[in-house]
């Protein structure tokens, strides 16, 4: 199983989905961001493999380079990413994939 899905920042490749949790990759472009979100349920890690990113976890900006760096994000807890160079981004959670909920986007979305 190995699903790409396009987003306006780059892309996601799902690679595992069961009922317990989920896997992902995310690349994203240089410059591009994702939105500012959090989630009602879903609890996520991710693992920054490759880029430098300024990643904005609750009210605090965190800078992360590539290297197996991880942030791990609660439920309720507000996140974002901002590719500062092209990153590559693994991505483990629980496998609640469309709750996000969206409180700022570059890119119109809801």
């Amino acid at each position: 199983m190995l699903q790409k899905t396009v987003k306006p920042w780059g892309y996601e490749l799902l690679f595992a989905l069961t009922d317990k949790y989920a896997g992902k990759l995310l690349h994203i472009e240089e410059g591009k961001r994702t939105s500012l979100q959090y989630h009602k349920v879903k609890d996520e890690t991710m693992y920054f493999q490759r880029g430098l990113a300024e990643v904005t976890k609750g009210n605090n900006i965190f800078m992360v380079g590539g290297g197996a760096q991880e942030m791990h994000f609660e439920p309720g807890e507000r996140h974002r990413v901002k590719a500062l160079t092209d990153c590559d981004i693994i991505e483990v959670s629980t496998p609640q994939l469309d709750d996000v909920v969206r409180l700022e986007d570059d890119y119109g979305r809801v």
